[in-house]
């Protein structure tokens, strides 16, 4: 594992960012921007190699990986013009592979390693609640799993408040099947993102995230009896 790191003046800059968040204080340090921009490019660089020891990602290059730091103010009551986080994310090969990884930087121990099903489409949400409604403990021998519970504590997302159409209030998987989004993440401090052992960490947790990416894949490119999808 190289030992390419986050370095203490990336999260610097984002402190001197949330604190200054405006386009003239921004452009005048543009040049420290880029500085500590290239440093992100390195270590998301760095993480995708080691991924792809375990996985195959079809995002090219740590740099194409990287969201943008300037925000979209059109929407939002929010209208300052700067994020103040690092982030990235890695979209998976092949369309039998599903799921996506993402990384936030953020100081004030806000960091987050993350993946799963941030917009599912009707029809893949329908998939998967049909095949919760199914039989629900496949997924949840997954979720209960030591590894799971370890690492990321429990699954995430926006859930309906009430029993979705179509499907039984008494149903065994009914918590499951109110899910609209499946995320899971793990926080990190600030003194583990700055760490020697970032890096390694960040890529053990996108590991972790295997066997509930294969489950969701299984589910989403085959159909009930199997067959595939894709």
């Amino acid at each position: 594992m190289t030992k390419i790191k986050i370095q203490p003046s990336s999260l610097e800059f984002l402190k001197l960012v949330k604190k200054n968040n405006n386009r003239d204080w921004f452009n005048a340090n543009k040049e420290r921007y880029l500085k500590e921009h290239e440093q992100i490019v390195l270590f998301a660089d760095a993480l995708l190699m080691e991924m792809n020891k375990h996985d195959k990602i079809e995002t090219a290059s740590g740099k194409k990986s990287l969201h943008r730091i300037y925000r979209d103010t059109r929407f939002g009551n929010d209208k300052t013009p700067y994020k103040n986080n690092w982030s990235g994310s890695f979209a998976r090969a092949e369309k039998s592979r599903r799921g996506g990884y993402y990384f936030h930087i953020q100081p004030g121990n806000e960091s987050i390693i993350a993946g799963g099903f941030w917009a599912p489409d009707p029809k893949d949400l329908k998939r998967v609640r049909d095949e919760i409604a199914y039989d629900d403990k496949p997924l949840r021998k997954i979720l209960k799993s030591k590894s799971f519970v370890t690492t990321f504590g429990k699954l995430d997302g926006e859930q309906v408040k009430t029993t979705p159409k179509g499907y039984d209030a008494s149903s065994p998987g009914i918590d499951l099947l109110r899910y609209k989004q499946y995320l899971i993440y793990k926080k990190f401090t600030d003194k583990e993102v700055l760490s020697d052992n970032f890096l390694k960490q960040a890529n053990e947790t996108f590991k972790a995230m295997r066997p509930f990416f294969d489950y969701m894949s299984e589910v989403l490119t085959t159909d009930m009896n199997g067959i595939s999808l894709v």
